[in-house]
């Protein structure tokens, strides 16, 4: 099934028009003509069929025949707060996995040590579009604008929230021992993770990350990239709820 996404399209549409682009891409590259069935996602959980009824590489025209609300395959809610990364390919790389695993919100965050402090949240948005329909999702997750560390921890969260880190904590520290993420967290809850820049958190960003009761939590013995740790904790939490 190949899968096209429109924000508009709701369970009311009757009929859709695509754009120029789209147009283009259904006529002459997929070769759709009048009363072919495509696939339509709104991001929201639903899947649309429709039906051609101008097959114009200008102008395509389609019929809404059904509208089903689509379960999210995941039972929990799952938020990474990451540092985006000076190679911008290695974000945009976590961006698309992430989306395939299944990830319902992301936050880029700017610290201390972050030697990326401006991304576009347009391109963002395209490759996590592209990552839900080649997997079959229906759901897009959300992309944030970026915040600054201090007013992101700031916030009020529900659920556990938990930061991955790589320094020893020292004997001054709110929690005295990392923990391993299966240990605090439960299944089908929600569950924040704040995922560092290439160099770490700062030693102050960690402290006030505990002193806001954030969990200090360790994603294995290996040192990870920043855009690995994302996917590990992804991961974990997919398979703490298996």
């Amino acid at each position: 099934m190949q899968l096209f996404y429109n924000p508009q399209i709701t369970k009311d549409t009757t009929q859709i028009t695509f754009d120029k682009i789209e147009s283009k891409h259904i006529v002459r590259v997929l070769r759709k003509k009048e009363k072919d069935i495509l696939h339509i996602t709104n991001g929201f959980g639903f899947l649309f069929e429709v039906k051609i009824i101008i097959a114009s590489d200008k102008k395509c025209v389609a019929e809404i025949i059904s509208a089903e609300k689509k379960p999210k395959p995941w039972p929990y809610y799952v938020h990474i707060a990451i540092a985006p990364t000076k190679n911008n390919d290695r974000i945009e790389w976590f961006l698309e996995k992430a989306t395939e695993i299944g990830i319902d919100e992301i936050t880029p965050i700017i610290c201390s040590n972050s030697e990326r402090r401006y991304v576009k949240i347009d391109r963002f948005e395209k490759i996590i579009q592209a990552a839900m329909k080649q997997s079959l999702k229906f759901t897009l997750p959300k992309i944030n604008e970026p915040v600054k560390f201090n007013d992101f921890i700031n916030q009020t969260f529900d659920g556990t929230i938990c930061i991955a880190h790589c320094e020893p904590l020292d004997k001054s520290a709110t929690q005295k021992e990392k923990k391993v993420l299966k240990s605090v967290v439960n299944p089908s809850e929600k569950t924040t993770i704040l995922i560092g820049p290439e160099g770490d958190f700062s030693t102050q960003e960690i402290t006030k990350a505990l002193e806001k009761k954030w969990i200090p939590i360790s994603l294995g013995e290996s040192r990870l990239r920043t855009e690995t740790a994302g996917l590990v904790a992804i991961q974990n939490i997919s398979f703490i709820n298996q």
